[in-house]
């Protein structure tokens, strides 16, 4: 009984997730919509050949010609039977909500089990997580089909937050939760996204080993690094088929070392992707002022006739004589080749933050903010390339075009 009475609040602020996940994906999923995704709709493309095959024949066909040289269909939609009892668990957390509902939801929930981690009262913690979800970026990206992507964010606070409570000396939770989100992160097959969240628990641990030292809690340190190297190790083994495959395949991939290199350029890396290639999508830097004023580079990358209030100070007489002309200037003058919004979390929430550098007094807050500020600097990409030339070519990394 007075376990039930303790859960209680807890499950009362699950059950509110999935009442707000349903209430702002309301029209779409009580209509029958199907939200317009690109990637998506890409992938759909990608398939149709696997499609074709599986209903002329009944086999399911490892292999597709209609992706560039032709390349194994595990890579575009990795199915192993192994995983088959994880993908399970992982409907239940999410508790058997429709696509787009759950999205939301574990955003949620993610978010909220990090926090009660940190040892939140439920209500702090369902309004942190609330403020964490419905940051734009992580909409924007529902919107535009990164649905790994999508998965992987929505894994890595619970993840973190099994890391939390194995230092708080709660081995056994600790071990657990960090086992199972490791194991959803992974299968979120999202490995990029994954390896540099793992700045952040780098950043944490240094900062734990750093208050082991002065509280003379050593021995503390080393037990709770141990449950969660175990812990870890048991999330990657679940998915250890799509990891070996995916590695395997990258080496053939342009994502591994080219046989053709151009010589003395400094555009290559000693493996992989150009640097070009891996800093298309980089942040201007005066455009991370967006993360405060959404708009501060004019949002998406969508004619400036969509734009209401724009519009309504528009030139009437420009309009009449070229009306074409506001659908040719898009809204967005960032550095980006496009952007569907900007990245923005709030002032509230930037308030907070600063608020807390001076509140808080663990070590764990300088672990935050040196995450933060590598994740900033990273996010400029060749408008900061003295420092992103240092990542690359000094630090093991996982290189992309949005570095």
């Amino acid at each position: 009984m007075n376990t039930l009475k303790k859960c209680l609040p807890d499950a009362i602020v699950v059950a509110l997730f999935a009442v707000i996940s349903f209430a702002y994906f309301l029209v779409p999923v009580s209509q029958g919509k199907i939200l317009f995704r690109h990637d998506s709709q890409a992938g759909v493309g990608m398939g149709q050949e696997l499609t074709e095959y599986e209903q002329r024949t009944g086999e399911v066909t490892r292999w597709t010609n209609s992706l560039f040289s032709g390349m194994p269909t595990y890579q575009i939609s990795p199915s192993y039977n192994s995983t088959d009892g994880l993908s399970a668990v992982m409907a239940a957390y999410h508790l058997w909500l429709p696509d787009y509902v759950w999205f939301l939801f574990a955003y949620l929930l993610g978010f909220y089990i990090l926090l009660r981690a940190f040892n939140f009262r439920q209500s702090l913690a369902a309004l942190g997580s609330i403020l964490w979800a419905f940051s734009s970026y992580f909409l924007i990206i529902i919107a535009a089909g990164h649905l790994w992507k999508v998965m992987a964010l929505a894994y890595l606070p619970p993840m973190i937050g099994g890391v939390v409570l194995a230092y708080r000396g709660k081995y056994l939770w600790g071990f657990i939760v960090t086992a199972v989100f490791t194991a959803f992160e992974v299968k979120a097959n999202h490995v990029q996204m994954t390896y540099y969240y793992l700045f952040i628990v780098l950043f944490m641990v240094v900062a734990y080993l750093v208050q082991a030292i002065r509280e003379k809690r050593l021995q503390h340190f080393l037990k709770a690094s141990g449950v969660l190297v175990a812990a870890a190790l048991i999330g990657v083994a679940i998915n250890i088929s799509n990891l070996y495959h995916t590695w395997e395949y990258q080496k053939e991939s342009m994502r591994g070392k080219s046989e053709l290199t151009k010589a003395n350029s400094a555009n290559q890396t000693s493996s992989g992707l150009d640097r070009d290639y891996i800093t298309q999508w980089s942040y201007g830097i005066d455009e991370t002022l967006t993360l405060l004023v959404p708009n501060a580079k004019g949002g998406a990358s969508v004619p400036l006739s969509q734009n209401a209030t724009a519009m309504a100070k528009a030139n009437p007489e420009v309009e009449s004589m070229l009306p074409q002309l506001y659908e040719a200037v898009p809204q967005y003058f960032g550095t980006q080749p496009g952007t569907s919004g900007p990245v923005y979390v709030g002032a509230f929430v930037l308030f907070l933050f600063v608020l807390g550098l001076f509140i808080v007094k663990t070590p764990l807050k300088w672990a935050l903010l040196a995450a933060t500020i590598l994740s900033i600097l990273l996010s400029w990409g060749h408008n900061f390339m003295g420092f992103t030339n240092f990542f690359l070519d000094n630090v093991p990394c996982m290189p992309s075009s949005a570095l």
